[in-house]
């Protein structure tokens, strides 16, 4: 699949490659942790006799568990989405205007198919299990695996997760080889690691590199976020491929790049596995990832809010708003707590929290450490099902309205004006809605100037194409967003 660039990766030219020189005591150390003691000697010594440190011995051991993923997508238009499948009639004065290809009777020829590829990594080879990105399969009619010993085989979908980008594929096959899951927290900036997928469809493709940073997030790339970021040269096709560390341990999945084309200019992100293994384990558990909530409104602790707060913390996320009986409020959470800790692991900052929670299945007990004034306290909570407001398919397949909640469904009461519209009620900082422009008190009252009075209406709106302009009331002023 192209690679997707600040939503993020179809493009163009391939970045130059980093070379380095492997450090000394790299070279001495970093081969016996991948094979029995005595081939890795045998193995060192034949590249000490040669003079030339290698990475040879990490990617002979990584590259049969990273494959090629091709994919069908299904067949559509603008004509399917709009009419359901009809064929539009085009005015003759419109079809060569535009220098439309001439169909059947005037109408527009049948959509065919598009191809993409993308990369993908199997993490368990008894039951032939693959991740890889969302975005590379989310539109697949059809999707065929391709291993390094160029066998192939079809490959379905267990289940897939919009909001971190990862999917689950299954194919069946014998003699696979798995890649060990590492643990990405432990990362840091400065250590080496190993990039492998399948650029521009040439077919497998090593790269290699240093982490840049780690916990990156506020890209509005995903709904979650906790990006690794890396200069190991990552291209359209390298989505859903192996982000690996010097022990041979898979640590990320590849799935952006920032760039001015979409080329790799040495900043790409991958998902850890800390996130996705979370996510794996829902999906082979219920086929689809349970969003947890407990019910605040949260933003970063800056140093101006720490000095209004009383409170002598350098990170945290700041508890704006808590729902009434909602697990926040039940547990004691309060406005204006600083939320730093969760279980014992440091939270800082609100996208921090938000990962953490929104990732904990449904049931599952969390410990709050926040500070409160000048005193710390320790408060459980239990995760609750994600509520709600709008249940409509339209508006939940729209990924920048995912954080905004919508009046008028009957889950929340609607203050809509006599003349109708849809009110947004909640819009969760940070969240794709949020950065699209939507605001708390928003009023729709019309999708691509087609009035709306309520939910139902509104949804019916948002199946017209891929992009929908909402016109807004906000305040006294009119707005224009685009969704």
């Amino acid at each position: 699949m192209t690679a997707r660039m600040l939503r993020w990766f179809p493009a163009a030219a391939a970045g130059a490659a980093l070379a380095f020189a492997v450090p000394q005591v790299i070279e001495k150390n970093f081969v016996p942790h991948l094979m029995p003691q005595a081939a890795a000697e045998t193995s060192m010594a034949a590249l000490q006799a040669a003079g030339v440190p290698s990475l040879a011995p990490i990617i002979d051991r990584v590259t049969p568990a990273v494959v090629n993923v091709a994919v069908k997508e299904k067949a559509s238009s603008d004509d399917d989405d709009n009419n359901g499948g009809a064929a539009q009639q085009i005015p003759e004065e419109f079809r060569k205007f535009f220098n439309l290809p001439e169909g059947q009777n005037g109408q527009r020829p049948k959509p065919r198919a598009r191809m993409a590829s993308g990369s993908g990594v199997i993490i368990d080879a008894k039951k032939g299990y693959i991740i890889t990105n969302h975005h590379v399969v989310a539109h697949a009619g059809e999707i065929t695996v391709t291993l390094k010993d160029r066998r192939e085989f079809t490959a379905k979908v267990i289940g897939s997760d919009e909001g971190t980008d990862i999917a689950l594929l299954k194919i069946d096959a014998d003699n696979l080889s798995e890649l060990p899951i590492g643990d990405s927290s432990a990362m840091k900036v400065g250590d080496f690691v190993i990039a492998v997928g399948n650029p521009f469809g040439l077919g497998q493709t090593v790269t290699s590199g240093i982490v840049s940073a780690m916990g990156r997030s506020g890209l509005a790339i995903e709904g979650y976020e906790d990006f690794i970021q890396t200069d190991a040269s990552i291209n359209p096709g390298n989505s859903g491929g192996a982000l690996v560390n010097m022990k041979g341990q898979l640590i990320g999945i590849n799935t952006a790049i920032m760039g001015p084309s979409g080329g790799n200019v040495g900043i790409g992100f991958a998902v850890p596995t800390s996130m996705a293994e979370s996510v794996v384990a829902q999906i082979t558990k219920y086929g689809e990832v349970k969003r947890g909530r407990i019910g605040v409104q949260i933003q970063d602790l800056t140093p101006e809010l720490a000095k209004s707060l009383g409170v002598d913390q350098t990170g945290g996320a700041v508890i704006e708003r808590v729902e009434k009986d909602t697990p926040a409020d039940r547990g004691g959470i309060k406005t204006g707590d600083v939320v730093v800790a969760i279980d014992g692991t440091p939270i800082t900052g609100a996208s921090a929290l938000r990962n953490r929670v929104g990732l904990s299945p449904v049931g599952t007990d969390l410990k709050f450490t926040v500070l409160r004034g000048g005193s710390k306290k320790d408060l459980s909570l239990t995760v609750e099902k994600e509520a709600k407001a709008v249940v409509t398919a339209a508006v939940n397949e729209r990924p920048t309205l995912q954080g905004a909640k919508f009046a008028g469904d009957g889950a929340v009461p609607s203050k809509a004006s006599a003349g109708g519209g849809v009110e947004i009620v909640e819009v969760e900082r940070g969240s794709p809605a949020w950065q699209v422009g939507l605001r708390p008190k928003d009023l729709v009252v019309a999708v691509n100037r087609t009035a709306v009075k309520n939910i139902q209406e509104l949804d019916e709106a948002l199946k017209t194409g891929r992009q929908a302009a909402l016109f807004i009331k906000r305040g006294g002023e009119d707005v224009l967003v685009v969704v």
